[in-house]
């Protein structure tokens, strides 16, 4: 018996290695023949761990080599904060900063000698909205809220924990471009429907604007948002591949289920400001609802065009908030070189964006929303001193829901099932305990955002201001913020305008 096996113990091996070694002729065979790859052509069979070491390379450097502040798009310490609050671990860390102040660009905030009292601080106040211009205006109750994500970039059970999260923390959730699902609407927080350029969820079949569906859905949203484009990739428009266009999501597109989602660049029915503010006050008075338009900025053209619009036509036409994108805004997929060179960053953007709307006396008619990496406290709590109403992040939801920074959004493979409709991966994406973090993390910002306040002298955030804030402009030489954006005069542009229309007349 024992030699029987032994026999055929010795059979199997010999099987098992003459099949190893035709694999492995075959292999060499079809390297040394095959015309695309030169490496595989020169050295066949080891070739190949050279594509083996560039998939695994950018996780070995994530884990193993890149530093706490030197990774991108987010760093290690970034991504930790996040982290942090959303488990409510809070942002403790000792024996002192990575973060190194002498770099150019770095934020530091000016602390106040005899800084605000326990008891004499203020709880922030909310703003509202569209108030005086709409039917229904919006009251914005946190300063930071969840940014455009479209069911379909994002899974449902990603909607599902975002949405119950914003509920819990008293937040708004913007829909993304891609319609509104009833996992927006199952949690119960705050909806801002963005109207993207192919208008997904308020189409007909044509593809045109149905008021009849834009109606409908005031009834479940707060506000609407025209999206012009976003931080990702200004001038082209959102894109699904079709292996992530369910029959659930194409049903709420209204489009082919299995077909690549491919938005328009640009509105067909707005090629102008003209049509612009008229397309905001047509819904606006449809629906009862504030309009806001998202867009990100690439000079100063678009901002200065749409206040000297609003000045000739009246308060009535404005927007009741600007959504201003950074170009370095990416939830996304978008072409590698709209990502790394269209748009103005919105360190850039935002404080054009306010100096335009002081100038034309706009700002306290028109709310400024900021969006583009703005994930950690200190930089929400620029973007308020800078003249932002609000702040949106997409990417730090996207961290507080488990992200890890695999950058397979577009791959449908993402690991943590954020951004997948593989039900098997998205197993790991729990409701019940995701929606917790999502509120811990948006309490958590506004609280650390508030604490930044208090320490510059301020009762809250809200009265953060300019010359809270400097920016290094190089080692060890910072500059005052509203050095580096001085505060304009307010209503300077309106009263020129006024001049000169009056000249003319004369």
């Amino acid at each position: 018996m024992g030699g029987m096996l032994s026999v055929l113990s010795y059979g199997v091996g010999t099987i098992l290695g003459l099949v190893l070694v035709g694999g492995l002729i075959f292999l060499i065979l079809h390297d040394i023949t095959q015309k695309k790859h030169t490496v595989l052509r020169n050295y066949p069979v080891i070739g190949h761990l050279r594509f083996v070491f560039e998939d695994l390379g950018e996780y070995f450097r994530q884990y193993f080599f890149a530093g706490d502040r030197s990774e991108m798009p987010f760093n290690r310490a970034a991504r930790s904060f996040v982290y942090r609050l959303a488990k409510g671990e809070g942002s403790i860390i000792g024996f002192g900063s990575t973060n190194d102040l002498r770099e150019p660009g770095s934020i530091i905030f000016v602390n106040h000698p005899f800084p605000v009292l326990e008891e004499d601080r203020l709880p922030t106040p909310s703003l509202t909205i569209g108030e005086g211009y709409c039917k229904q205006p919006f009251e914005g109750r946190s300063i930071v809220n969840i940014s455009g994500m479209s069911f379909g970039a994002i899974s449902a059970p990603a909607v599902r924990s975002l949405s119950r999260g914003a509920r819990e923390a008293g937040c708004y959730m913007d829909t993304g471009e891609g319609g509104l699902s009833p996992y927006h609407i199952e949690g119960g927080c705050d909806i801002i429907m963005q109207i993207g350029t192919a208008k997904y969820g308020m189409r007909n079949l044509d593809g045109s604007f149905s008021p009849e569906k834009a109606k409908a859905l005031s009834e479940h949203v707060k506000a609407f948002e025209i999206k012009l484009s976003q931080g990702a990739k200004p001038g082209k428009g959102g894109v699904l591949p079709g292996g992530k266009v369910t029959d659930e999501i194409a049903a709420i597109r209204g489009i082919p289920a299995g077909k690549d989602s491919i938005s328009p660049n640009r509105h067909y029915d707005i090629a102008n400001m003209d049509q612009l503010l008229d397309q905001v006050a047509y819904i606006r008075d449809l629906t009862g609802r504030p309009v806001g338009v998202k867009t990100a900025i690439g000079g100063w053209e678009f901002v200065n065009d749409l206040c000297d619009t609003v000045l000739r036509r009246g308060l009535e036409y404005a927007p009741d908030f600007l959504a201003i994108d950074g170009g370095e805004g990416g939830s996304g997929a978008a072409p590698q070189t709209l990502f790394d060179h269209m748009a103005l960053p919105i360190t850039e953007a935002l404080p054009r964006v306010v100096d335009s709307l002081l100038q034309s006396d706009l700002k306290r008619r028109i709310r400024v929303i900021a969006a583009g990496k703005l994930v950690t406290s200190a930089r929400a709590a620029w973007a308020l001193s800078v003249g932002a109403d609000f702040v949106n992040t997409a990417r730090g939801f996207m961290f507080a829901l488990g992200c890890i920074q695999a950058m397979r959004c577009h791959q449908n493979t993402c690991p943590t099932g954020v951004t997948t409709h593989n039900k098997r991966l998205q197993r790991g994406l729990v409701v019940e305990e995701k929606y917790l973090r999502v509120a811990n993390y948006c309490r958590n910002m506004n609280k650390e955002i508030d604490m930044i306040a208090h320490s510059c002298g301020c009762r809250h955030a809200r009265e953060l201001r300019r010359e809270h804030v400097r920016i290094v402009q190089t080692a060890n030489q910072s500059v005052a913020l509203n050095m580096l954006y001085p505060y304009p005069i307010v209503g300077s542009r309106a009263a020129a305008k006024e001049q000169q229309a009056t000249s003319v007349a004369a």
